[in-house]
């Protein structure tokens, strides 16, 4: 058995393939905060799997995110350069809140009594200007021991040209005090940025404790029930990794559940032929969205936690999939402020009590009691009949809403689903038009709960022609790791004006990243047949501050490949901020190494099952549909439609845990594969 165990914010979602057969299952149950581990055995035990049967374990945690939203680490110190104890204060100028008189930074990770220096002195070039004294740090760990820190972060000026002296500092304190987490920032990140980068290594160091032991309880739980295979876990750009490696570098873990989805969303629409595709994934707490072009996932470096328009939050400069992410989901609460202006999320329900609609004591309107007396939801079969609708309790829940407004329960519960529905659109147009792409020529793949729900509507705002939901959507995410290779990322600062940097140099710089690369996979146990390098730089124009990523070409010659990498960074700049320099001087600021160990991936299989659409109809339900009104429309049960069939809307497909709504002017079919694809007009 290949099993993929997903938690998320409301549920925790399995996927299984057996090998043998073929047959793939699905299981959803509770998340179980804070013991995670408890959910993930509950799910493998409701899917009804022995531990001797998994021989391949992939999981995605949202233990790390969750452990740095509640501030729920440990106790950190820092180490760094004398001068330098400050940066995490001082931060940024780019404060996104411009107007605020009563504006406060983010605060520290780590209080300023334990960050804590050592004079020493490396220039930008990596070059000691002064010797480290390892004598500094003896009182320096006295002071952490009496504070109760548990974990320490080593960030030195330059340490990414040259990281002597952060290994120096990290092999002592090991030789004094053994059992304290340590992090050097250059084993997190060999960028430059003195704020973000040591910002992420404090990070790295917050969560790693907590992320060791929750890995190490889980990892006892499966081998004490039998499971002794390969035990990997999703990394944040979109690879997977082994448990031990995980435990050195958790914090690139920080989006390890969302990012799945994403990736299966590319290898999805690779199969499929859409190699452009917005991936959107609407759980139970919150939306999110990816914009993937030529089949291949966009990676960023310039990730924050905690970002909003009044906070700058802090940033992580690890490789991240490029995702924006809202707090709307089916558990969103919609509630009004002192105007009473309405609004939904980010503030959610989630598993217990969840919405009022659960039965479960929740007594405030979410998005799903909305869905539910607006008829898009069935109250006899919701998630698949494992929980007894209330929908009177959902009703109650909106009636202070509608009271608000003078309207009936009815028009409330539209207008919650339309400010939910407004909120998603923003998100789509922050990772498409805001950033120079049409979504018109993109092909969005909806998955989660609640995708299948909203993505027709939402396409229909965005005159997206084209809405892929796939087979076992509420549970893709999962089904995105049992897709994912061994997955790692090498970036560094290499800064070259590309006319002055010479082939030598180039290609010295990228053996040298190589050999390390080969050497990591190796400590996986990853063959140098199974590994497969992807290169690409960040470039600007010479006086520029920030930069644009670009792949790099395979030619013949140094000089083909300086025209190529030029005229890609023209074109790619153009896109992005709508002007081309010519004239201009470029340069080169980092060069990126993604290597993949590559696994062997279950096949996709053909959809065997269902029948005649007509067949498929299991009742006739009174929904409303925005402009269209209320209709009576016909409601299909997904298992029933066989590969092929196609069908007009208004129509309701439904599944154990989601529903897709078809608005009247769009059509349906279902695929070889049983995705279901829904194409028509847009919305004027």
């Amino acid at each position: 058995m290949r099993v993929a165990v997903d938690i998320g914010g409301t549920f925790t979602d399995l996927v299984y393939l057996d090998e043998l057969t073929g047959r793939v299952g699905m299981v959803k149950a509770d998340t179980t905060p804070p013991h995670f581990e408890q959910g993930v055995l509950h799910v493998i035990q409701k899917a009804g799997l022995q531990g001797e049967q998994i021989d391949f374990f992939v999981h995605g945690s949202t233990v790390v995110i969750n452990a740095l939203t509640e501030r729920k680490g440990a106790v950190t110190g820092l180490i760094t350069t004398k001068g330098f104890r400050d940066v995490l204060e001082i931060g940024r100028a780019n404060r996104p809140d411009l107007f605020n008189l009563a504006y406060r930074k983010p605060v520290p990770f780590v209080p300023r009594h334990l960050r804590q220096e050592v004079n020493e002195r490396l220039t930008h070039k990596g070059e000691v200007l002064r010797d480290l004294d390892t004598g500094e740090i003896d009182p320096i760990v006295q002071h952490f021991r009496e504070q109760g820190v548990t974990a320490i972060a080593v960030c030195l000026l330059h340490a990414y040209k040259n990281p002597l002296h952060e290994r120096m500092i990290v092999d002592y304190i090991k030789q004094q005090w053994p059992e304290v987490a340590v992090t050097a920032s250059h084993e997190i990140t060999k960028e430059w940025r003195e704020y973000e980068r040591t910002n992420t290594a404090v990070l790295n160091s917050y969560v790693m404790p907590l992320t060791a032991r929750y890995l190490d309880k889980l990892e006892q739980h499966l081998v004490e029930n039998g499971a002794r295979g390969r035990k990997t876990i999703m990394q944040s750009n979109g690879g997977i990794t082994t448990f031990e490696h995980a435990k050195q570098a958790p914090i690139n873990l920080v989006e390890s559940g969302p990012v799945a989805g994403m990736y299966g969303a590319a290898v999805l629409g690779r199969l499929l032929g859409y190699d452009n595709v917005i991936a959107l994934d609407i759980g139970g707490t919150t939306a999110k969205c990816s914009l993937i072009q030529e089949g291949e996932i966009s990676i960023t470096t310039d990730y924050k936690i905690e970002w909003d328009h009044r906070s700058a939050g802090y940033p992580i400069k690890v490789p991240v999939v490029d995702i924006v992410e809202i707090g709307n989901g089916g558990g969103s609460i919609a509630w009004l402020d002192e105007g009473n202006a309405l609004h939904v999320g980010p503030k959610s329900a989630g598993s217990m009590p969840g919405p009022a609609c659960y039965g479960r004591g929740g007594s405030s309107a979410t998005t799903t009691d909305a869905n539910l007396v607006i008829g898009r939801l069935n109250k006899d079969n919701f998630l698949g009949g494992e929980i007894e609708a209330d929908l009177e309790a959902a009703r109650r829940a909106i009636q202070p809403i509608a009271d608000a407004y003078g309207t009936s329960v009815e028009e409330a519960a539209l207008g919650i689903v339309r400010k939910a529905n407004a909120n998603m659109v923003n998100a789509l147009k922050l990772i498409s038009i805001r950033r120079g792409h049409d979504p018109r020529d993109y092909t969005m793949v909806a998955i989660g709960g609640g995708g299948p729900m909203h993505a027709m509507a939402l396409a229909r705002e965005l005159q997206i022609q084209r809405i892929v939901i796939p087979v076992a959507s509420a549970v893709f995410s999962a089904w995105g790791m049992l897709m994912s290779d061994l997955r790692q990322d090498w970036i560094g600062t290499f800064n070259h004006r590309l006319s002055q940097l010479s082939e030598s140099q180039w290609q010295q710089e990228w053996d040298r990243v190589k050999a390390e690369a080969y050497t990591s996979f190796a400590e996986q146990g990853v063959t140098e047949a199974e590994i497969v390098f992807s290169l690409s730089v960040d470039m600007r124009y010479l006086g520029q501050e920030h930069t644009v990523k670009v792949s790099v070409p395979e030619c013949d010659t140094w000089e083909e490949l300086t025209e190529q990498l030029v005229e890609r960074f023209h074109q790619l700049h153009e896109q992005h901020y709508s002007y081309r320099l010519p004239e201009s001087e470029t340069e080169i600021v980092n060069l990126h190494l993604t290597g993949w160990g590559l696994l062997e991936k279950p096949p996709m299989a053909e959809w065997t099952q269902g029948g005649l659409a007509d067949e498929a109809i299991v009742e006739r339900r009174h929904v409303h549909l925005d402009e269209f009104g209320w209709q009576e429309i016909p409601v299909y049960q997904r298992d029933r439609l066989a590969a092929g069939e196609q069908f007009a809307g208004p129509a309701i497909v439904e599944e154990p845990s989601s529903s897709a709504v078809i608005y009247p002017d769009q059509q349906c079919r279902v695929d070889r594969y049983g995705n279901l694809i829904v194409e028509g007009a847009t919305r004027a």
